[in-house]
């Protein structure tokens, strides 16, 4: 079998014995139907019941796979989502699209939902029966989520749904979307509600956006369009940014995959590639140039398996280093396969290449799920934030020094005068 090349193999230490064997699984014979198919139903479909692979977006106490934290129900592997996303990035980016939305669109059930959605969304979804979506980005609303218009209002029980969505990945075969829609339009991002709406509703219409590349994307017009709440009203800003942050990771891993196979393709191209009477391999400036592929892809390996191995291990929040790690993966592979092209000469942006295919699949990553600009962000103000509780503490330290010399010194002038009082008696 034709082993892919991933991180669990590459920076071993960061992965337990689960995911090696997971990592020796996702194999090139194994995952060769998702690379023959071009419909993305049919993808869909193989990443189900045949592969099994939606068992990691849901915990294991849900009836999903294994995620090494019983302490934590809602805990799913984020190491695992590594491997599969870098394995699905390798062979077939639209399968890895689906599967990515997949998780974005169940996850939500999971973090929030009652016993009764749980057991009608979770188990179709780990066979692959139900296919789920994020509905979020609006035409007026991207990265700046508290501008959403979308809004909710309550109809006796109902809570009835009227804006727009767009850009929202796998609309054209979803069953069910995460609708993200405003209670209280003055209150911001503290309106916010996650709404559970099947596709199938009245109300509810989608169209399909065209790519240039095959992802399944669309918009939905919603028009009094019922959804059932996830969790309490208001609280979708904080179940929407916990789900970004499970799954943010993972786009790295998405970046890594795809770059890993553009290096290789290179690979192969210029060792067979003759030119100015031997193989272009020869060429000083394509060795500098394969050298610089080959290290940008091994430090974003590393900064996706350092962000998704705290992200498994501690309890804390991991959200600067999952935008590092989202961030520079997206670029560096972007610069890795566009150096691929390169490479590959006239030919590379020809249809008949998998460098130019690479080409068109990469460049969403560097977008969705927050743009590279909202990553800078993310990780400056992480920076400012960690100064400032510094400076902080110190101030608490030495303010509290300073009480502590005060009250020392108050106590020995008391003990001092204490003493002297005897022997002023004395004279």
């Amino acid at each position: 079998m034709s082993a892919l090349s991933l991180s669990s193999e590459v920076l071993p230490i960061f992965f337990e014995q689960r995911h090696k064997e997971l990592g020796h699984r996702l194999t090139e014979e194994a995952l060769a139907p998702l690379a023959k198919t071009h419909e993305a139903a049919e993808a869909a479909r193989l990443l189900g019941e045949p592969l099994g692979l939606y068992a990691h977006l849901v915990p294991e106490a849900l009836g999903g796979a294994p995620a090494g934290r019983p302490e934590d129900p809602t805990a799913i592997d984020v190491r695992a989502l590594v491997l599969l996303r870098e394995a699905l990035g390798q062979v077939s980016p639209l399968a890895d699209s689906i599967y990515a939305v997949q998780g974005l669109g169940s996850y939500p059930v999971v973090l929030a939902g009652s016993a009764a959605q749980r057991e009608a969304i979770l188990p179709d979804v780990i066979r692959g029966r139900r296919i789920g979506a994020f509905g979020l980005t609006e035409p007026e609303a991207g990265s700046d989520v508290a501008s959403l218009k979308t809004v909710a209002r309550r109809d006796g029980e109902r809570w009835l749904l009227t804006g727009q969505k767009t850009l929202i990945s796998n609309v054209p075969i979803a069953h069910h979307v995460v609708v993200f829609a405003t209670v209280d339009p003055a209150a911001g991002r503290k309106g916010i509600s996650a709404f559970l709406v099947d596709t199938a509703a009245k109300g509810l219409s989608m169209e399909p956006v065209p790519l240039s590349v095959p992802h399944p994307l669309g918009r939905l017009h919603l028009d009094g369009c019922p959804g059932e709440l996830l969790g309490a009203p208001g609280g979708g800003f904080r179940i929407a940014m916990e789900t970004l942050d499970a799954f943010r990771i993972s786009v790295g891993a998405a970046a890594n995959g795809m770059a890993s196979r553009a290096l290789s393709e290179a690979v192969k191209h210029v060792r067979r590639r003759r030119q100015f009477g031997g193989p272009l391999a020869d060429q000083q400036i394509v060795r500098a140039y394969l050298a610089e592929m080959a290290t940008e892809l091994d430090a974003a390996r590393l900064l996706v398996a350092r962000a998704a191995h705290q992200r498994d291990t501690s309890s804390g929040r991991v959200t600067v280093e999952a935008a590092m790690a989202k961030m520079y993966a997206t670029e560096a592979a972007q610069r890795i396969i566009d150096r691929a092209v390169q490479l590959h000469g006239g030919s590379g942006v020809t249809l008949e290449t998998e460098v130019e295919r690479l080409y068109r699949e990469i460049r969403p990553l560097r977008i969705y799920e927050g743009t590279t600009e909202i990553q800078k962000l993310i990780i400056a103000k992480g920076l400012l934030d960690r100064a400032a509780a510094a400076d902080a503490a110190a101030g608490a330290a030495g303010a509290a020094g300073a009480a502590g010399a005060a009250g020392a010194a108050g106590a020995a002038g008391a003990a001092g005068a204490s003493s002297g009082a005897p022997r002023d008696q004395e004279r």
